[in-house]
């Protein structure tokens, strides 16, 4: 158990034994995430799902896999929901059970009813600033997806809206598709 503001090197945080509870490394300390409910889960499943089935052959999809990055400069190794990762940037053959020492090319948060939408904008240029292409950050209650480019711009995505994107060449989705096969939709 680590208590809180305890202060820890990444090598003590990439250290800590597993357990139920997901740490993100922020700041040097170790941060529980919220325990994910039903929504948060059922698009996490969903997406692992649909992004799996695109993504033969051109890289791997994790989800809640840390993943090591810097953020103003300090070691921060936040735990996505999801991310996708090429195999030109993590190859196929690597199989150390570590955290993901490449930079993916997408990141996805799910918000939950606690947390705001500010606080995954700010999450999502953070990731932006530490060299990620893509974030998504979906909102369950709102039923959108909301796109994060490197260029500081972003895109809304409902309904049937294609999700397309020359960074995942060959993906098609729709929020309707998405929340669809999490059904949390009919």
């Amino acid at each position: 158990m680590v208590g809180i503001g305890t202060k820890l090197t990444l090598a003590e945080f990439l250290a800590l034994p597993d357990g139920d509870v997901y740490y993100e490394f922020i700041d040097g300390e170790a941060v529980p995430k919220v325990s994910p409910k039903i929504f948060h889960s059922s698009l996490q499943g969903a997406l692992n799902f649909l992004l799996r089935l695109w993504s033969r052959g051109k890289g791997r999809v994790f989800p809640e896999l840390a993943v090591l990055l810097k953020r103003q400069d300090r070691n921060w190794a936040p735990v996505p929901d999801l991310l996708y990762i090429s195999y030109e940037r993590l190859p196929r053959s690597y199989r150390r059970n570590q955290a993901c020492p490449a930079i993916p090319e997408l990141v996805i948060e799910i918000r939950s009813p606690d947390q705001s939408m500010k606080e995954f904008e700010e999450k999502a240029k953070d990731y932006l600033a530490a060299g990620v292409p893509r974030v998504w950050v979906i909102d369950p209650e709102a039923i959108l997806i909301k796109s994060f480019f490197a260029d500081g711009s972003s895109q809304v995505y409902t309904d049937n809206t294609p999700i397309v994107d020359e960074l995942l060449p060959g993906l098609e989705l729709t929020t309707r598709q998405i929340f669809e096969e999490a059904e949390l939709i009919d």
